[in-house]
């Protein structure tokens, strides 16, 4: 048995969190500046550019990891074989970085983790069957359950940035819509020896 590396891009975001996670806690957090999107960004700071991707390798404590993490790699290979490991990291890279652009935008605290990623993930997840002019029962269920919650859970006094998981589910509605019928497998043809 032969163990091999199947999902490229869901299995180096997990070891890249894993790792910055435990390298920031060695380094007392210094990597904060890039692992913490600033609510006062600074447009001369090189490390707040950074940020506006980075953030969501950042987490701040082993629960926090753990719980994006587990359902990062449990919902990440089927969105990136469904489509394709370029268009998934594309998705990861517009869902960071429009999150990020409001949360500066709108909010005065800062931002960490993976979450809004995850939500997209949860959201996605919901259309890996669905086809061309219909509106998937899974999606408008999900959508009711993990939106719905969040939208409730906004209104408490917590650490927890609803935002930033309403963003990740929203960006996620919309990718679903546009790219559910792009081709989903890339079949590789075997080569024959003569």
């Amino acid at each position: 048995m032969k163990i091999t590396y199947n999902s490229p891009v869901v299995l180096t975001f997990a070891i890249a969190s894993v790792a910055f996670y435990f390298l920031n806690s060695m380094l007392a957090n210094a990597l904060d500046p890039i692992l913490v999107l600033q609510p006062d960004f600074d447009a001369q700071s090189i490390s707040n550019y950074l940020a506006l991707f980075t953030y969501t390798l950042g987490h701040a404590d082993t629960a926090h990891l753990l719980g994006n993490m587990s359902l990062f790699l449990i919902l990440g290979p089927i969105i990136e074989e469904k489509y394709g490991s370029r268009t998934f990291l594309l998705m990861i890279l517009l869902t960071a970085f429009i999150t990020a652009i409001f949360q500066i935008s709108m909010f005065s605290n800062g931002l960490m983790g993976a979450s809004g990623i995850v939500f997209m993930l949860i959201i996605l997840s919901s259309f890996t069957r669905s086809e061309k002019g219909g509106i998937p029962l899974t999606f408008l269920l999900v959508i009711a359950l993990y939106l719905g919650t969040e939208m409730v859970n906004s209104f408490k006094e917590d650490q927890v940035s609803q935002f930033a998981h309403i963003m990740g589910g929203l960006i996620g509605s919309v990718l679903g819509f546009i790219v559910r019928n792009k081709k989903i497998y890339v079949e590789v043809q075997p080569t024959t020896n003569y």
